[in-house]
């Protein structure tokens, strides 16, 4: 390649890759060793790992990083656990090491990644998002069963099933097929006991609403369910109990209050009893609030 035309090559593969190249690509646009080195110097290219660059700055987002493992690792490698989950958006994570599995034989432990070389991993496994190589959602869901707990996974269940990247037949394939794999008891487990998707939550609040439930022993109700054309956070349909959990910064004014009124006048149309309970009160006095749900479904039963 011509020299003029090198700065605008790398410039378009950094804008493929989220900001980022490796020291192989950039050979192939036509750099020599000892010009990477200047380039470095100069500080248009900022080193990340051993033979991975940020392009211009070090201003990466997740992406960025992301991709930056990936590359580092080698060809073969691919994101994984619990980075591949916060790219799929089926788990946010906070870790500052990012996951990057690669065969057996692949890269050896790097600063800033945690490596993975699991006993089997096919090449059907990995896929690419956003033009990073990850390990599917199945394969995805399967990798972070081994170090979630039964109520972390079934809400990676959840999100999976919503977002359409896993079907229930698929999961139990790919844990039938991995009967090794730390995480396959588990997941097994979750998919013969969690329906996908029933128990999928949008806040705080709602799973501490529906942790309460499990732990006073109340049925576990539908999640975010349709009555009488509205979206009601919990529902009990076999009881026509429906329950509302209420934040402050969505129902702390007139408007809200007004609002919330007509939705309980609704239900109560429906034929559904309608309960409603605070942040503080879910949080604080979860005794009481089991204790009211109760007293609800029992009413309806006597009835």
């Amino acid at each position: 390649m011509r020299q003029e035309l090198i700065p605008g090559a790398i410039a378009a593969l950094a804008g493929r890759q989220h900001g980022v190249v490796s020291s192989a690509q950039l050979r192939r646009i036509g750099l020599s060793d000892s010009a990477i080195s200047r380039r470095t110097r100069a500080g248009s290219l900022h080193r990340l790992h051993t033979g991975v660059y940020a392009v211009g700055h070090t201003a990466l987002g997740p992406h960025g990083r992301w991709m930056a493992a990936v590359l580092a690792c080698g060809p073969a490698a691919a994101l994984s656990h619990h980075a591949a989950g916060a790219l799929w958006e089926i788990r946010a994570t906070t870790f500052v090491l990012v996951d990057v599995t690669v065969p057996r034989t692949g890269a050896r432990s790097r600063p800033g990644l945690r490596i993975h070389r699991p006993r089997t991993f096919g090449d059907d496994e990995v896929t690419s998002r956003d033009g990073i190589r990850v390990t599917t959602p199945a394969r995805t869901v399967l990798d972070l069963a081994a170090s979630l707990s039964e109520r972390e996974l079934q809400r990676v269940l959840d999100e999976a099933q919503v977002r359409r990247l896993a079907t229930v037949p698929s999961l139990v394939t790919l844990a039938g097929a991995h009967p090794g794999h730390p995480g396959a008891g588990a997941l097994t487990r979750a998919l013969r006991h969690h329906a996908p998707g029933t128990t999928r939550t949008r806040s705080e609040l709602e799973e501490r609403f529906l942790a309460l439930c499990r732990g006073h022993g109340l049925p576990q109700p539908e999640v975010n369910a349709r009555v009488a054309g509205l979206e009601v956070d919990f529902v009990f349909p076999s009881h026509r109990v429906a329950v509302e959990t209420d934040g402050w910064r969505f129902h702390g004014h007139r408007a809200a209050f007004e609002r919330d009124r007509r939705r309980d006048a609704a239900l109560t149309r429906a034929g559904y009893r309608a309960l409603r309970f605070t942040h503080d009160q879910v949080a604080d006095e979860p005794h009481a609030v089991a204790a009211a749900v109760a007293a609800a479904l029992a009413r309806d039963r006597a009835a």
